[in-house]
């Protein structure tokens, strides 16, 4: 059974000139995909247009509400006692978002619940993925 979780958020887009303007946000969770997280855009907050969806790993989100975590194209650490940042990097520029720390733990607890840390299905993953690299081949 493939068994999603989602959850509207308000972001706040910190602009080049320190404002900040609200961005909404979708952040999912999905069974099929155990290891993952997406944070889905809406078109009129995305820079050219159109829907945008970043997905990193789980386990970065659940790092990232205690302590400074990743080193590519996500990062996220804690901002205060109430916020978190999230910061993407793509070849099209950087955006750092400011989201409420209660909204992303309390997507994380609905993710465990789903599916419990550690009880991924890894095999399972790496087999659809090598299934869609290779075109069933």
């Amino acid at each position: 059974m493939d068994t999603t979780v989602e959850q509207l958020a308000e972001a706040r887009l910190v602009t080049a000139q320190d404002r900040e303007v609200t961005v909404p946000a979708t952040l999912r969770y999905t069974a099929a995909d155990p290891l993952a997280v997406f944070v889905d855009f809406p078109a009129e907050a995305a820079l050219h247009g159109e829907e945008v969806t970043w997905t990193f790993a789980r386990t970065l989100l659940d790092q990232g509400l205690r302590a400074p975590a990743g080193h590519g194209d996500v990062q996220i650490w804690p901002y205060g006692r109430t916020r978190t940042v999230v910061e993407f990097h793509s070849p099209h520029g950087m955006a750092l978002l400011l989201f409420p720390a209660s909204v992303l733990r309390r997507f994380l607890v609905c993710t465990y619940e789903v599916v419990a840390c550690g009880q991924e299905d890894v095999a399972g993953v790496v087999e659809r993925g090598l299934s869609a690299l290779f075109g069933g081949v």
